[in-house]
């Protein structure tokens, strides 16, 4: 049993993934080619957005969007310390603070309650995770950084393609980000991650920083990077890109069988839960017990894969230990990553695999 399944996947789209590769051998345009323009078109109208700029990877997307709004040493910017470390990495790699907050009990991402006690003058960002495949409450996160005259970014690596009040993630705030690394549920073949925008003025800039900071040839008037998308990588995830609503609803079913046969369990674990007003794209289906490493173990027995995601949340990891947090400063992110387990999920599980691990589960 696959825990993510891209085989599957790529069987259904080879001929396509043969023809655009083909395509990209014959005009030998490998960076920022016609496919790189073409998915940016698809997923600015995808996510409903007027402006999308592919990157080199979800952390350049992240990183990007930091230096196009200026933030820099001895800035703050608010985030939460349950998510992969890309986050707040690159807060601290231009000289910024990370500022944690910790998660809700539900959803797991950004409490909204605690945000405006974490904010002061030297706060510059907010930027909230899409955790496992939903967006954060963005509409309560966006009123109080509009009380501020915050920007807030939106880190939506694991929640492209979800929505948040008939909204789709990344077109939540002033800027949204993803990451098409392969495990995502809108994946490429490698790195890869994009940027979106409604501000003509802030994708202009992010476009320059993207370019190393070059407004016109042989013209850099602000510090950049080499973060371009590679043209074969755009088209895979333009090939993907056509199958990645019904996925999103296999996904969904996926999710349901899990969740009934988790209510019946006899377990204590906690299921996942949806936010009113928000769909997920089950980027993961995490669930948690207080047995974890025991429950692991009885899957792996059955060869069911399991991973437990970022079991050492961030503020307990050493490059950060001069935040000066200590173990209990967070207590519902030190819960899920203690307690967290993510079964397999993809769109291609068949339906003895899922009858299998829903057997094992309850």
């Amino acid at each position: 049993m696959e825990f993510i399944d891209l085989k599957s996947q790529q069987s259904l789209i080879r001929d396509q993934l043969d023809r655009r590769f083909a395509t990209v051998l014959d005009h030998g345009r490998y960076v920022m080619g016609p496919e790189v323009h073409e998915l940016e078109e698809r997923l600015a109208d995808y996510a409903g957005v007027k402006h999308c700029l592919t990157v080199s990877s979800g952390t350049d997307s992240l990183l990007i969007a930091l230096m196009a709004l200026g933030i820099e040493a001895g800035d703050e910017v608010i985030t939460v310390p349950y998510t992969w470390i890309s986050t707040a990495e690159v807060i601290a790699l231009i000289g910024a603070k990370p500022v944690f907050i910790d998660v809700e009990a539900t959803s797991w991402n950004m409490d909204p309650e605690l945000l405006e006690a974490a904010i002061t003058e030297k706060t510059k960002a907010i930027m909230p995770v899409g955790i496992y495949g939903q967006t954060a409450d963005m509409t309560a996160i966006n009123l109080i950084a509009k009380k501020y005259n915050l920007p807030v970014i939106e880190d939506a690596a694991q929640s492209f393609g979800a929505t948040h009040h008939g909204k789709k993630s990344c077109s939540l705030s002033l800027i949204g980000s993803t990451s098409f690394f392969p495990s995502k549920p809108l994946g490429g073949y490698g790195d890869g991650g994009a940027l979106f925008t409604d501000d003509d003025e802030l994708a202009k800039t992010m476009s320059q920083v993207r370019l190393h900071g070059q407004e016109k040839p042989h013209h850099h008037p602000i510090l950049g990077l080499n973060g371009r998308l590679d043209t074969l990588q755009a088209a895979v995830v333009l090939a993907k890109l056509d199958l990645f609503d019904n996925e999103v609803i296999k996904r969904q079913q996926v999710a349901d069988r899990y969740i009934d046969s988790l209510k019946s369990s006899s377990h204590d674990v906690t299921v996942p839960q949806v936010s009113d007003g928000n769909t997920s794209v089950w980027a993961q289906f995490t669930i948690l017990s207080p047995e974890r490493d025991s429950f692991a173990i009885r899957l792996r027995e059955k060869e069911i894969p399991s991973v437990s995601y970022y079991s050492v949340p961030l503020h307990l990891q050493p490059v950060f230990a001069n935040l000066g947090h200590k173990k209990g400063d967070f207590p519902v992110t030190e819960k899920i990553a203690d307690q967290g387990i993510s079964l397999p999920m993809n769109p291609y599980l068949k339906e003895e695999e899922i009858e299998k691990v829903c057997t094992a589960i309850s």
